[in-house]
């Protein structure tokens, strides 16, 4: 400390461009405070006495707290003050963030990716982010494509074991909420309406409720022609016949069709890894921000001890082979 002391006194600020810079900051909303202070930094004027205060007693603790929100024309005013170690690292520091050269970018980019590649082991082992559930929240209509209209709809409305019927019908409500929004995306993108999901299961159900209605109309035409005459009667049949034909047929269309998009498990299986592998690129590629925050994730300095340890892994693999 008592170096530090030294070589401060060496350049002096200007006490203007302090007045500037406390007043400037002053008036920004969302800076951090330590506790001893927040009492007394809800008021601007308050707020541009502390500045001055940290700036008089120790610049290189202002310049790590606030150094991120000074302008690069308020940075030179601390170039009076760059004899002092600590505070000509923080400027070089702070330079660097704002005016980064290729070199340093390219390490950024490689640091940030690394950083992620980490995080994103970090969820896969967690289990939840990834999980089937988890992903088709954030993409349904993926999720749809890939592997939801090979599934059987009907076992996501069913009560699970152990579950409460609230619980079972609040998720009811979210699986009509991700239906909805899945429909909602194929007519967006022009996909037929034989094609949207649940269309089938709807066609199917209507196509049995006009059969029974057929079929009981059928009763009740036979029980008024039961005292007519048999060629009357024979020939009523074959129009009876003949009318349930086409929905015979309709039926058997649906089914068809339905079983046309039928997988074995393993082939399910496989496009559940393809949409997964999808997914997890989406998160590297910074494309989950809604629903992660990436600043904490990219200046996560504890996330390269994943990377450091994997290098030693690999050198020690490495020397094992050569002997």
């Amino acid at each position: 400390m008592a170096e530090t002391s030294t070589s401060r006194s060496a350049g002096e600020m200007d006490g203007e461009a302090k007045e500037r810079i406390a007043e400037r900051l002053s008036s920004l909303e969302n800076l951090y405070f330590p506790r001893a202070v927040q009492p007394r930094a809800s008021d601007s004027s308050q707020r541009k006495s502390i500045f001055l205060d940290l700036l008089a007693r120790d610049t290189a603790v202002f310049l790590e707290r606030y150094g991120t929100q000074l302008t690069s024309d308020e940075l030179r005013e601390f170039d009076a003050l760059k004899d002092d170690y600590e505070i000509n690292w923080h400027l070089n520091h702070l330079r660097t963030i704002m005016s980064p050269t290729s070199d340093e970018l390219r390490s950024r980019s490689i640091t940030v990716k690394n950083r992620r590649r980490a995080y994103l082991n970090k969820l896969i082992s967690d289990g939840q982010y990834f999980s089937e559930d988890a992903m088709r929240e954030r993409e349904p209509y993926l999720h749809h494509e890939y592997v939801g209209k090979f599934q059987d709809p009907s076992g996501r409305s069913m009560a699970r074991p152990g579950e409460r019927w609230s619980e079972t019908l609040m998720r009811r409500t979210e699986e009509a909420f991700l239906v909805a929004e899945i429909r909602r995306e194929q007519q967006r993108l022009g996909v037929a309406e034989r094609d949207w999901v649940g269309h089938d299961r709807k066609q199917v159900e209507e196509e049995e409720e006009e059969e029974e209605e057929e079929e009981e109309e059928e009763e009740e035409e036979e029980e008024e022609e039961e005292e007519d005459l048999e060629p009357a009667k024979g020939e009523h049949n074959m129009k009876a016949n003949g009318s349930a034909a086409p929905s015979n047929h309709a039926e058997t269309s649906a089914a068809e069709q339905m079983e046309g998009e039928t997988l074995s498990a393993m082939e399910i299986q496989d496009q559940m890894d393809q949409f997964t592998y999808i997914m997890q690129q989406k998160f590297l590629s910074g494309e989950d921000h809604q629903h992660l925050d990436y600043s904490k994730i990219d200046e996560d300095v504890s996330l390269d001890d994943h990377w450091l340890r994997e290098a030693d892994d690999d050198a020690e693999e490495k020397y094992f082979a050569e002997d």
